[in-house]
């Protein structure tokens, strides 16, 4: 069951993994961060989203901003101890704990989401593509969401609307662009060792074709 979603910002950062302390951004949005969006407009265990193709219809546009961040994190064996002991502070100050750091980021993205979902095997009797389609239509029409859509950071929010047509390829996108190895998705098969998969992604004419998982282009 096809979906194509169009959504555009004002800002986004699809942070590489490689980069360990100042965030930098994919040239364009990730298929895990489209997977993301659409979750965070519907979700049921039900069903599974995977990504089409991703059409990129403005300009790549970079940006360079400054940003506090709190660089410490709560541990879940410092919650565990002060659970166990019924003292101690779980909680962060962020007059103490805040850090500066340097972001390089996108400007006024613009994008068209092809998506469809498949069955899981935790669909209940009376579920179906046809019932899921029509609640996700119905959402996205009524600009519905379980939580805020966000372009890679919660700060830098989404809007969406249903792709009515095509906008053309921006004159800079036609032809092949190469962008390297990309983040495809999290592979979540052993809790215990969540592996990251990569592909190497191309944009044609300013969409980029997101392979199978089992086509043999997705490594990790």
């Amino acid at each position: 069951m096809p979906i194509s979603l169009e959504v555009w910002g004002d800002y986004a950062c699809f942070t590489r993994p490689e980069m360990k302390t100042e965030r930098v951004s994919y040239d364009i949005m990730t298929p895990s961060a489209a997977r993301g969006l659409l979750e965070s407009i519907y979700w049921h265990p039900g069903m599974r989203w995977v990504i089409d193709r991703i059409h990129v219809c403005a300009p790549i546009r970079f940006t360079n901003l400054r940003r506090n961040e709190v660089k410490s994190t709560i541990s879940a064996r410092s919650a565990r101890t002060v659970m166990e002991r019924g003292r101690g502070e779980l909680y962060l100050a962020t007059s103490q704990d805040i850090q500066q750091r340097a972001a390089m980021l996108l400007r006024n993205v613009h994008y068209i989401i092809d998506a469809h979902f498949d069955i899981t095997d935790q669909a209940a009797d009376s579920d179906n593509a046809g019932k899921f389609q029509d609640i996700v239509k119905r959402r996205i029409r009524r600009g519905q969401f379980y939580s805020q859509p966000y372009f890679g950071c919660r700060e830098f929010p989404a809007q969406f609307k249903a792709c009515e047509a095509l906008p053309s390829c921006p004159e800079e996108l036609k032809g092949v662009r190469d962008l390297g190895y990309m983040l495809w998705d999290l592979d979540y098969s052993d809790p215990k060792n969540i592996t990251p998969l990569f592909f190497r992604a191309a944009l044609q004419d300013g969409v980029l074709e997101i392979p199978d998982r089992n086509s043999g282009e997705v490594i990790g």
